[in-house]
């Protein structure tokens, strides 16, 4: 299926204008394109007990399930930041995507220069542990 990349960047950069990042600076979004045309968007929330903080990829997958989708209805996912290069997800981001999104999910990773590396659940996660479903 194909999709507009820069609308979905532009939907992930407006997720990560609500970001919660007073201790980091660092702000995040992420955005989630369904096949009906609706995004689901998250962005990162910190709190001062820093284990407690919300990455922007799991608010908007766990928000993508409490909203009664699921994997088949998933087209992309991207994530932006404000760095210098594309963001890419830490590890527990990583393994959420693994468990609820398709292995050949495209994955949009980007930042505020619209720089972009396309890539998908599988190369981010390529040796993933895997229950029998």
């Amino acid at each position: 299926m194909t999709f507009d990349i820069e609308k979905l960047i532009d939907n992930a950069l407006a997720a990560k204008a609500n970001a919660y990042a007073p201790y980091s600076k660092f702000k995040v979004g992420a955005a989630i394109l369904l096949k009906n045309g609706k995004y689901i968007l998250g962005c990162n929330i910190e709190n001062k007990s820093y284990s407690m903080t919300m990455c922007a990829e799991r608010c908007a997958l766990f928000k993508l399930i409490s909203e009664c989708y699921t994997r088949d209805d998933v087209v992309a996912i991207c994530v932006v930041a404000n760095s210098d290069n594309p963001v890419t997800p830490c590890g527990a981001c990583r393994e959420v995507m693994d468990e609820l999104l398709y292995p050949d999910t495209p994955v949009i990773l980007s930042n505020n220069n619209r720089d972009r590396i396309v890539t998908t659940v599988k190369e981010l996660l390529p040796l993933s542990f895997k229950l029998e479903r």
